[in-house]
């Protein structure tokens, strides 16, 4: 709504005028489809509206036609004259015709019937006049010029756009132009003898009858409207006008009628009454729909002052319309709100365009809401404006809305760009202030040191206020953290049970004796008290709202909700942050005491980001962007194939990984890592791994330290073994030396024959080599066995190995009454280790097998070594005896160092085997056999590829001489 000085307007229904006014579009619409020029004019003649036949006749509008300035248009001679008829007419209320000349926009002037006729309301007052001009100027152009011969009436009464007849004192019909025969469907020889009121409608014919006899008798002019029967059974309106002719003594002797065809005109007529009894029905709806309409209807002068207000204004200002017309109405305006509408509604008014407006209007019990002020103009034909109207509709409900949308996103940003808790929280006390009418409100949080010790409604509390703007300290007594009463005031009782504290008048309260006097001398009339909770349920702390109102409004239970949760919010994101940024320092640690980075790469991109730790571990800046050019400046040439290998690999094929290389720096230094990553997908459904990278160069030079004291106590435990072996080597070595000692006599003797017998001497000869080769091949598996050498990994042939090693040992067995039973598998594929260390492990495990059979008597001592290739692809040794078998429980814990069931036994032996097999990434276990005896058991990898074949072709040949004593 809009004013003079400051935002003003209205719209009213003060007159029937300005009524029609509201309904003129309507109304323009009804008349400007009737055939004809029409106008209206009020019951003491002036015009008040014009149909647009007119103005296009005449070229002008009504501005120029109101009141008597339709005149302007009628021919200087016949004004004097129609004015008369005019003037007539409204004395008699009855409707006549009239007849002259109106000028056309070009200038020419042209014959017009005008027909008035009045306009009644339900009541039978006259309430308008409606007037009909029709043209005539053709018809009255062909009388002119009509002959007085009886043959040239016909002619002129032909011409006529209406029926002419001629009929007897008595009626009947002597004569019809062809206007009537048409009409009638009739010759005028099949007319004769008719009577003229057989055509007459039976609603008419009464009043025709009596007004016909009444010109016969009188002699005066007939003239009535009434419906006449065309041939096709179709009645229409009919203007009759019979002229009596008569002779010299007076007497009648014939009449001459004229019947104009008004159907057009009376249906033109009966639309008009029924728009102008509709239009005056209107008024009333009109001002109904305007007192009802939801918001403030108003209107307003050209310059701004207010002229109308609806009864919607007067009921929520408490304001009269007396007293808010003009510029009245900008008391209620918000003092914060005036200039600015004052302002933007004289910029409408200078540029004379619609516009709106948001501003505060006080209700009638002080409260202040916000509205939206509409201001449309209404112009003139030339373009003025004439009328401003407009509407307020209140949003108070949606701009409340809209505020704390606004707020709220404001807190969220905050919180979002790490600003301190109580700047948010203050943030938040502000808005809540705004959106409560002026409240006090405050968050006060219980002391976090207390926060989890068990509470009840009994419990004394630690409170601490984190924000209050505009509240008193003396209010907020007791939040300084020291321990308070749970009675002590309605923020402590709600924090200490959990519950929302609600007085709604503390002049009627009974309680908090020593806060509530204090709250009265301040103002504060109610107070609500909203504990602030966790997301799990716990007790944060209170959000309190104090109002000078008694009677607060219940309704903001739901913004006081909202509040307390955006607070919950606010209070839980910062200790959450807190709480991250603490996982955070220990994490960073954590990665610093294990040697541990972290990093991500998305595969689509090769976007990738590391941890501080992992930039530590490649020595790189942390200000450089990570990438794999970068990477590759850091792995040892010798594992950069490998490593590309491996990312080629796992772009293709995504799959969680391991792997270890080495990095080598410009000083030199090498160091080893680990890697292990985790493939995720994101969700655009790209590859991305997560993965840890861990410098275990500290791991490795352990492992290689302990590897050479594994090598040192395998060769202590080969040591040992080499007692037992004694008499198996000295059988072993004294089988060769004894064939030298009898081939080399046996030579001798063949030489000092007579004759010598070279040949036999040359037979001896080669077989003193191949006893001195044999006694070779002891002595070097012997100082392989039990030499001390650094582990080298080769293909070899499990079978063969096993071969040698009991070669060695067949000796010792025969010596103890074992019988082997070698059934070793054909086609093994190929094993990767070292062949001494898997050669003692084999040896210690037959050692150990002939021990468990030492003491049986009762049957055989039968030893089996059984070799076989596994499904999952590694290749199986076990040796099997006939011994006294192993206790279940002890199948783990005989491989410990130290343990053992022999008297004279070190412990050390299957400790070492299974290190030894453990390190070529095999497994070694023992097991009870069903009948008698255990077996004891490894498995390593095998190796299938063409250098492995070709390694066990080459095995095969060294090992002959053990396969054939086997």
């Amino acid at each position: 709504m809009m004013g003079k000085n400051q935002a003003q307007g209205a719209f009213s229904p003060d007159s029937d005028r300005e009524v029609r006014t509201g309904m003129e579009g309507e109304f323009s619409r009804v008349v400007d489809g009737l055939p004809g020029i029409i106008w209206t004019a009020l019951p003491d003649g002036g015009v008040d509206f014009v149909n647009r036949a007119w103005c296009e006749y005449t070229g002008r509008g009504l501005p120029e036609a109101a009141g008597d300035g339709w005149l302007a248009a009628v021919h200087p001679d016949d004004l004097a004259e129609l004015r008369k008829g005019w003037s007539s007419i409204l004395a008699s209320h009855q409707p006549q015709d009239m007849r002259a000349r109106m000028r056309r926009a070009d200038g020419a002037w042209r014959w017009f019937v005008l027909r008035a006729g009045p306009v009644r309301d339900a009541a039978g007052k006259l309430a308008h006049w409606s007037v009909m001009a029709t043209d005539i100027e053709d018809h009255r152009a062909s009388s002119e010029i009509a002959s007085p011969s009886v043959g040239a009436f016909a002619m002129i009464a032909d011409a006529l756009p209406a029926s002419v007849l001629l009929m007897t004192p008595d009626g009947e019909i002597e004569y019809s132009n062809r206007q009537s025969q048409e009409f009638r469907g009739a010759t005028l020889e099949q007319q004769r003898g008719w009577k003229s009121a057989d055509l007459i409608h039976p609603d008419e014919l009464p009043a025709a009858i009596e007004a016909w006899e009444r010109s016969v008798k009188s002699g005066d002019v007939f003239d009535m409207e009434f419906r006449a029967r065309r041939f096709d059974g179709v009645y229409r309106w009919f203007h009759v006008r019979g002229q009596p002719m008569k002779d010299e003594q007076g007497r009648i002797t014939r009449w001459c009628t004229l019947d104009v065809d008004i159907d057009d005109r009376k249906r033109s007529e009966a639309l008009l009454a029924t728009a102008m009894a509709e239009l005056a029905a209107s008024e009333d709806r009109l001002r109904a729909t305007i007192d009802t309409v939801p918001g403030f209807v108003w209107r307003a002068a050209p310059d701004g002052s207010v002229e109308f207000l609806n009864q919607r204004w007067c009921d929520y200002t408490g304001l009269s319309l007396a007293d808010s017309l003009g510029i009245g109405w900008t008391s209620v305006i918000h003092p914060d709100d005036g200039p600015a509408l004052g302002g933007y509604w004289q910029t409408l008014l200078q540029a004379g365009e619609p516009g709106s407006f948001e501003a505060r209007l006080r209700r009638s019990d002080g409260t202040y809401r916000w509205f939206l002020i509409r201001a449309v103009p209404q112009r003139d034909e030339a373009g003025q404006v004439v009328k401003w109207y407009g509407q307020n509709t209140d949003i108070d409900d949606r701009k409340r809305a809209e505020l704390l949308l606004e707020g709220e996103k404001r807190l969220l940003e905050m919180m979002a760009s790490g600003a301190p808790l109580a700047s948010v929280l203050e943030a938040l006390c502000d808005m809540a202030q705004t959106s409560l009418d002026g409240a006090l409100c405050s968050v006060v949080l219980i002391d976090p040191k207390y926060t989890h010790a068990p509470r009840d409604s009994s419990s004394r509390l630690r409170l601490q206020t984190l924000a209050a703007p505009g509240t008193s300290a003396q209010l907020l007594e007791g939040t300084d953290g020291q321990p308070l009463e749970p009675d002590f005031s309605p923020i402590v009782y709600a924090a200490a049970s959990g519950e929302t504290v609600i007085a709604d008048d503390l002049i009627a309260e009974v309680g908090w004796d020593r806060w509530r006097p204090v709250a009265l001398s301040h103002g504060i009339r109610a107070s609500w008290s909203t504990p602030i909770r966790y997301s799990c349920g716990g007790v944060l702390g209170v959000f309190s709202a104090l109002f000078q109102d008694s009677n607060a409004d219940r309704a903001h239970r739901t913004l006081i909700a909202q509040f307390t949760h955006l607070a919950s919010i606010a209070i839980e994101r910062a200790h959450s942050e807190a709480a991250l940024k603490q996982s955070q320092a220990f994490m960073s640690k954590a990665q610093r005491l294990s040697v541990t980075g972290t990093f991500s790469w998305r595969v689509g991109s090769d976007e990738i980001v590391w941890s501080e730790e992992v930039y530590r571990i490649l020595e790189i800046d942390p200000s450089v962007t990570p990438t794999f050019a970068l990477i590759d400046t850091r792995i040892h040439p010798e594992d950069l194939p490998a490593h590309e290998e491996m990312i080629r690999r796992q772009r293709s094929s995504p799959g969680d990984f391991e792997h270890e290389h080495r990095l080598l720096f410009p000083d030199g230094r090498v160091k080893w890592v680990h890697l292990v990553a985790h493939a995720t997908r994101s969700e655009d459904g790209g590859v991305e791994y997560i993965a840890g990278l861990q410098d275990i160069t500290q791991r490795r030079l352990s492992e290689e330290a302990l590897s050479k004291v594994r090598s040192e106590l395998a060769h202590v435990a080969r040591v040992a073994s080499l007692g037992a072996l004694t008499a198996s080597i000295a059988h072993e070595v004294n089988q060769p030396l004894a064939g030298i000692i009898t081939n080399a006599s046996t030579c001798l003797r063949m030489l000092g024959a007579e004759p010598p017998n070279i040949d036999g001497a040359r037979e001896t000869a080669r077989r003193t080599i191949r006893d001195g080769n044999r006694a070779s091949d002891v002595i070097k598996r012997l100082r392989a066995l039990f030499a001390k050498k650094e582990a080298s990994t080769e293909p070899l042939d499990l079978n063969e190995a096993a071969r040698e090693v009991v070669a060695m040992l067949l000796g010792e067995l025969q010596r103890h009454g074992v019988v082997f039973h070698p059934d070793f598998a054909d086609g093994l594929p190929m094993v990767s280790g070292d062949r001494v260390q898997l050669q003692q492990v084999i040896l210690n495990l037959v050692l150990n097998a002939s021990d468990a059979m030492s003491d049986i008597r009762s049957r055989p001592r039968d030893l089996r070594i059984v070799t076989r290739l596994q499904e999952d692809g590694h290749v199986r040794l076990a040796v099997q005896d006939s011994g006294v078998g192993i206790d279940p429980t002890d199948s783990e814990r005989m491989f410990n160092a130290f343990y053992t069931t022999k008297s004279s036994g070190m412990g050390i032996g299957l400790s070492v085997s299974r290190s030894i097999i453990e390190s070529h990434d095999g497994r070694l276990w023992a097991m009870a056999n069903e009948g008698c005896g255990a077996t004891f058991a490894f498995a390593l990898p095998c190796v299938r590829s063409a250098r492995a074949r070709e390694s066990m072709d080459n095995a095969g040949s060294v090992s002959g001489d053990a396969r054939e004593r086997l």
